[in-house]
């Protein structure tokens, strides 16, 4: 999992969101629920690059890697479930620590997901033969440590909206979510390989159910927190976010809310990659269509939003 680069901790401001950092209103590009399906990751990232109104974020080497090209002018979210389903998990990882490494301080940010969950608290989940589960202690405890630096959050605030994994229904701010991450994760790390590790991890979602809880015993249900909550029991009313974790054919809006999972449901489909861009001014989705050209797709979610 998520540990192998050498950038410096992000303390808050700057981890918790745009407003934190040097650069003068930032490009803020998102993209989720990858799950391992590097190829459709790639695509959709160099969506920016085959756009004419927009500078590159990334480039392409000789053997098809990303790497950074948006100099401060970008701050690049991966919105959760980085992992999981798809055959390329590792190389997904490697691509993120590139980024953060080559990137400009804070300007690649990682919110936590479920599946990431699931490298926090395996023996809870156990989901047979899956990628996140399958972590040794040690492993688990470098990517705790990424939690613990300011490399993986719960939420990120962005110029008007706030982006995790699955969101939650009523107002919160990040960097007092993130501030219930790092306490309950610096809990769990404290105990891995112990003899209170189990215990800790339960815990973990019972003491912090604004970020971790799940909802109900299968998990998504209603009382869910920040990386469980379904987009079905999104009110009207919820805040203004970006979020994944539930499937759509394109990025979805329910109220001020804009669900952009969209991967895993084009995968056997020509197009459909895509990501969520933020100005201080507007939300659009960039996706490509059948043929792999760029489409622009407007969002409002200012009082009285609704999709363009």
């Amino acid at each position: 999992m998520l540990a192998d680069h050498d950038a410096e901790p992000v303390a808050p401001p700057a981890r918790d969101g745009v407003a934190g950092l040097d650069t003068d209103s930032p490009l803020i590009v998102s993209i989720s629920d990858i799950h391992g399906y590097l190829g459709d990751a790639r695509s959709a990232l160099l969506a920016l690059t085959d756009h004419p109104e927009y500078p590159p974020l990334v480039r392409p080497d000789a053997a098809r890697r990303l790497h950074w090209a948006g100099g401060d002018e970008y701050v690049l979210i991966f919105n959760g479930d980085l992992i999981d389903r798809g055959a390329h998990n590792a190389e997904v990882i490697q691509l993120v620590e590139r980024l953060i490494e080559q990137a400009p301080p804070g300007h690649v940010r990682v919110t936590l997901g479920n599946h990431e969950m699931g490298t926090l608290c395996p023996d809870r989940f156990a989901w047979d033969g899956w990628y996140s589960v399958e972590k040794t202690d040690d492993e688990r405890k470098a990517f705790m440590q990424q939690i613990l630096d300011g490399h993986v959050v719960a939420a990120y605030e962005g110029h008007n909206v706030t982006f995790a994994h699955a969101g939650a229904p009523e107002p919160y701010t990040a960097h007092e979510r993130n501030e219930e991450c790092v306490e309950g994760v610096q809990s769990l790390f404290d105990a891995v390989g112990s003899s209170e590790d189990v215990d800790a991890q339960y815990s973990l979602l019972e003491e912090y159910p604004e970020v971790f809880g799940i909802g109900g015993r299968t998990g998504r249900g209603p009382g869910a927190g920040l990386c469980w909550l379904d987009f079905e029991f999104m009110p009207e009313t919820a805040p203004p976010q970006v979020v994944g974790h539930t499937r759509h054919d394109e990025p979805t809006q329910k109220g001020r809310v804009v669900c952009q999972n969209i991967i895993r449901n084009n995968r056997r489909r020509d197009g459909g990659e895509g990501i969520i861009l933020e100005t201080p001014d507007e939300l659009l989705a960039l996706c490509r269509d059948a043929n792999g050209e760029v489409l622009t797709h407007e969002f409002d979610v200012s009082k009285t939003g609704v999709e363009k």
